[in-house]
This record gives C-alpha cells, sequence and structure tokens, in this order.
C-alpha cells in the first residue's frame, strides 16, 4: 500500500506554509475549509516518541475523537496514536530523529506526517516475521491505514512520511 505519490487519495497533501503552530494553539482553518492542521517540532525535544503521543492525544482531544464514546471511537483514537509511535520511532531509529510532527484532521480521515532529515526509505519488512523482534513498524502502520507514502522535496534533504486512517464513524 505504500506509495510515492505526493497526494495520496485522502488528498490533504503538505501542510500550507505558515499554517503550522505549537501543540498549544489550534489551528483556525479559513472560511469554508475542510481541514485543521496542528505541527510540533520535535528537533530539541527529550522523550521524543512520549511528547509526539501526548501531542497527537491532545489534538484527538481537542477534535472530539477522545474520550471515546464507542468501542470504535476508542480503537480509531488507539490506531492513531500507536502509528504516531510507529512513525517517530522509524526517524529515531533510522533518519538521526524526527524534525517534527504534523497532524491533519479532515471530514473523513486522519493524515500523520513525520518529517526528519534521513535518505532512507521505509518499507514493511518483507518476509514479514510476526515471531521476531523487531521490524514490526511500517508493517503495522501499513495495516492500521488506509494509505501511506514518503514524499521527497527534489534537491532538498530528509523526507516526510505520512499515513491516513480512516475517521471513526
Amino acid at each position: 500500500m505504500g506509495t510515492t505519490r505526493q497526494h495520496p487519495p485522502g488528498g490533504l497533501g503538505r501542510e500550507p506554509e505558515g499554517a503550522g503552530v505549537s501543540s498549544a494553539e489550534p489551528v483556525r482553518p479559513a472560511e469554508g475549509a475542510e481541514r485543521q492542521w496542528r505541527t510540533l517540532s520535535l528537533r530539541e525535544a527529550t522523550g521524543i516518541v512520549p511528547t509526539a503521543r501526548d501531542f497527537a492525544r491532545q489534538a484527538l482531544q481537542d477534535w472530539g475523537w477522545l474520550p471515546a464514546s464507542s468501542a470504535d471511537r476508542r480503537a480509531a483514537a488507539e490506531d492513531v496514536l500507536l502509528v504516531v509511535s510507529e512513525l517517530v520511532t522509524n526517524a529515531c531509529l533510522h533518519a538521526d530523529g524526527p524534525d517534527e510532527i504534523r497532524i491533519a484532521r479532515g471530514p473523513k480521515m486522519l493524515r500523520v506526517e513525520v518529517a526528519d532529515g534521513g535518505a532512507g526509505q521505509p518499507s514493511p519488512r518483507t518476509p514479514h516475521r510476526a515471531g521476531r523482534p523487531g521490524g514490526h513498524g511500517m508493517f503495522i502502520v501499513q495495516r492500521l491505514c488506509m494509505d501511506w507514502g514518503v514524499v521527497r522535496v527534489p534537491g532538498e534533504p530528509g523526507k516526510t512520511v505520512w499515513a491516513e486512517l480512516a475517521a471513526p464513524a
């Protein structure tokens, strides 16, 4: 399922210039806009994975995903937090850490983006070996998400790994 399309089926694409905010301030969408973005710099953060999960959890609370009103909604929120953990952990292990995390909410889906300075190409390990330690991150992302991929800007270092999850019904 992973691709390198610039804009996946959810159509959110990259965050517009100047739309990023810290975790303390929600993004105010333009009149009639259907998406909201949150951005958190992780360059100087300590405890990067828990920080990213807390940031995502706060966004989910602000957007009404948490506290969950049903088991399905709770499972959807837990999937988002797991995907955040996996993408940020991969950036820590394979790219000298993430630069930032971005989360966007649309009417029918949520997009998680983790930007890092690494040159590697994430992919699920093949063949996947469930009983072995390590190497499960992108397999988990692939299983939980509608789609995922990598965006690179020609001539610039690094990449953004993105994943899209369906909004709870």
